[in-house]
């Protein structure tokens, strides 16, 4: 396995390699651009009770909602409904909802069998948010309501690993919020960090933009097991 360049001085994205048995996929913000939606639920929610947009956006990505409502909601006010409030909004509101560039293409060269899907988003939302940008939901998926400790706690990269058979070493995580880095990083998953608000990267954290210059190839080793390298 090549054990990534850190942050500081990492190489030039056209030498990076990392290979891998897995790849675990955050959804919001690395594979889907859901930015138009999101901000236009908080908004209201914000709204409603005078509070910081600004603060709930720079907080709330890729955390739970329910955590995000539980943080900032009045006192007294009850969190399981207005999270499952919030949560109907979304899952009515589809416009603008879009593929980053290149993961289409790269979802598609992967092996199903070795792909998770690993969100903040409960199964419904997250089914309609990746129907509405095109693309294909993993065999394999660990979302919200199937954990007990949202992001940034391990347990939802742990579990896709498990699931997919792999020891969190052998895998590669792609995330793009500063919850979801840290926990890829805490899981000892080597992690991949896409678009423009992953935040100060811990040190080993790759960056990439978004996945136009990536490519993954498919081998199979001496125990015939398969290996997927990514050049970043």
């Amino acid at each position: 396995m090549n054990i990534p360049t850190p942050a500081a001085t990492r190489a030039p994205a056209a030498t990076r390699t990392l290979t891998c048995r897995a790849v675990l996929f955050d959804m919001d913000g690395t594979l889907v651009d859901s930015t138009a939606v999101v901000e236009e639920v908080w908004g209201e929610f914000a709204a409603r009770y005078g509070l910081d947009i600004a603060e709930i956006l720079r907080t709330s990505h890729g955390v739970q909602a329910a955590d995000t409502v539980r943080r900032f909601a009045p006192e007294g006010a009850d969190v399981v409904a207005l999270t499952a409030e919030l949560g109907a909004m979304e899952r009515v509101r589809t416009a603008g909802i879009i593929a980053l560039p290149g993961a289409a293409d790269l979802l598609r060269s992967l092996p199903a069998q070795a792909v998770a899907l690993v969100t903040s988003a409960d199964r419904t939302l997250a089914d309609i948010r990746m129907d509405a940008a095109g693309l294909d939901m993993p065999a394999t998926a660990v979302t919200a309501d199937l954990v007990t400790r949202g992001k940034p706690h391990p347990e939802g990269y742990l579990m896709a690993a498990g699931l997919l058979g792999v020891n969190p070493e052998d895998a590669v995580v792609f995330e793009d919020a500063p919850a979801g880095i840290a926990a890829g990083v805490a899981a000892g998953i080597r992690t991949v960090a896409v678009g423009p608000n992953a935040g100060e990267l811990p040190a080993g954290v790759l960056h990439i933009a978004d996945y136009r210059a990536v490519t993954a190839s498919v081998e199979t080793d001496a125990a015939g097991r398969q290996l997927i390298s990514f050049r970043l």
